[in-house]
């Protein structure tokens, strides 16, 4: 078998065997499989796509490239989340503490952006001393002693996944719904949780933009987490605007505190972490209804017990708590641009995917596998879709490392911004819901 031969079948639209694909995925891994090779591979991928069976063997594939961690000494159902990625998405780290509260072992292993999307990993490096490196043993103690721990995977951990992970995103091959729902499942199988809920993102600043889209992949992970045993649901939610208010990694943490702290009753972000905790608050048992387990959610939140374990996880995986106290500890960045109104009217649509990509040039991400981030550069969104608008109102700030920067971005961020004189009805943040 030579890789040529697997890339001509794929390209031509033949359905792959397991062994080819463990041939494929696997000779990656261990290095026999040159980048090239495999970008190749990938594209054939994209564009040809994979069926239910292909998908399923390039998941296992990817999970039994490497270690898979044994979680049983955790006592009770250890629950675990993953989104598909989108522009201000940091659900997970609210996610993390309202669950924990609830007496649900949260265990879990995150990663880095992708594309246009930001990565939880990214976002928790903006906190000062904040350790996403841990030992297994040092990752399962510390769930056993606080119930959450949010940690990168180990460097054996889906190793496939990781390398095939960077070689995606800069090499277009990202939004494939059998490349993502293997690269999903396999780190959610290998991490061992026995509840995995999947929070799919569909629209322009989604990897699906359409909710036809949204609930292929959803059904694919769902059906991948049953065949493996695990309790998995999906939910679709809205990724026609940010979620945040703030893009960028030490902006997004700075609003999560802020939730975390009553400082900010209401939000996008605020209201999606409270319904995916309720669903995880449900799958883990603590409620039967739904509903109820999003009314605990949500008491948790407001009670401040969310909070209590969120200075639980800076103390044990940083070096203070004090961030949660003075948020000036986090990155800022040296200039702070307004941008305003052209016109006045409502707010019918924002380009979201421009958003991410202005947020990534700003240094708040990758062009390059190699490229360091900012942690402090990034966006503050004013208006979302079907405010009014006034000519000359602030629609943004944007936080830059230079006057350059800024300037150079902001034609463009007001391109993002599409204003009329009709308003429009925002889309529901959830959107459906596949178990």
């Amino acid at each position: 078998m030579k890789p040529y031969d697997v890339i001509i079948k794929k390209r031509d639209g033949f359905r792959l065997s397991k062994e080819e694909i463990e041939y494929m995925v696997l000779g990656y891994a261990k290095g026999d499989i040159p980048d090239y090779l495999m970008s190749a591979f990938l594209m054939a991928v994209f564009i040809k796509g994979m069926d239910d069976v292909e998908t399923k063997d390039i998941t296992m594939a990817m999970t039994n490239s490497g270690h898979t961690v044994d979680l049983s000494s955790i006592q009770g159902i250890k629950v675990d989340k993953h989104s598909t990625g989108g522009v201000g998405d940091t659900t997970t780290l609210l996610i993390a503490p309202i669950v924990a509260a609830a007496g649900l072992p949260f265990a879990k292993m995150s990663g880095r952006g992708l594309a246009h999307t930001g990565g939880t990993l990214d976002k928790l490096e903006a906190i000062p001393g904040y350790r996403i490196n841990l030992t297994e043993t040092e990752f399962i103690d510390q769930v056993k002693n606080i119930g959450l721990a949010v940690i990168s995977p180990t460097g054996d951990l889906a190793p496939a996944d990781k390398k095939m992970y960077a070689l995606r995103d800069v090499t277009a091959t990202v939004d494939s719904i059998p490349l993502i729902a293997g690269s999903i499942m396999s780190k959610k199988l290998a991490a061992g949780s026995d509840a995995i809920l999947l929070d799919v993102k569909v629209g322009g600043g989604a990897f699906m933009k359409t909710i036809e889209n949204a609930r292929k992949l959803s059904a694919a992970l769902v059906e991948i987490g049953k065949l493996a045993g695990k309790n998995t649901r999906a939910v679709i939610t809205d990724m026609g605007q940010p979620l945040n208010s703030h893009i960028g990694n030490a902006l997004e943490v700075r609003e999560v505190f802020e939730i975390l702290k009553g400082e900010r009753k209401t939000s996008a972000l605020r209201e999606v972490s409270v319904i995916l905790s309720g669903h995880l608050i449900q799958m883990g048992g603590i409620e039967s209804d739904l509903n109820k387990a999003i009314d605990l959610a949500e008491n948790l939140l407001s009670s401040g017990k969310a909070l209590e374990k969120m200075r639980a996880l800076l103390a044990a995986q940083s070096s203070s708590d004090k961030v949660l106290d003075d948020l000036s500890i986090l990155p800022s960045a040296k200039i702070v641009k307004e941008v305003t109104s052209n016109k006045s009217g409502y707010l019918n649509s924002i380009d979201v995917l421009e958003l991410g990509i202005i947020a990534r040039d700003l240094g708040a991400g990758r062009i390059k596998k190699e490229d360091n981030i900012d942690y402090s550069v990034g966006l503050v969104m004013y208006k979302r879709v079907g405010d009014a608008v006034k000519e000359g109102e602030k629609l943004a700030d944007i936080h830059a490392s230079s006057e350059q920067n800024a300037n150079d971005n902001e034609d463009r961020l007001k391109k993002c911004f599409v204003i009329s004189d009709v308003k429009t009805e925002p889309n529901p943040l959830i959107m459906d819901t596949i178990s």
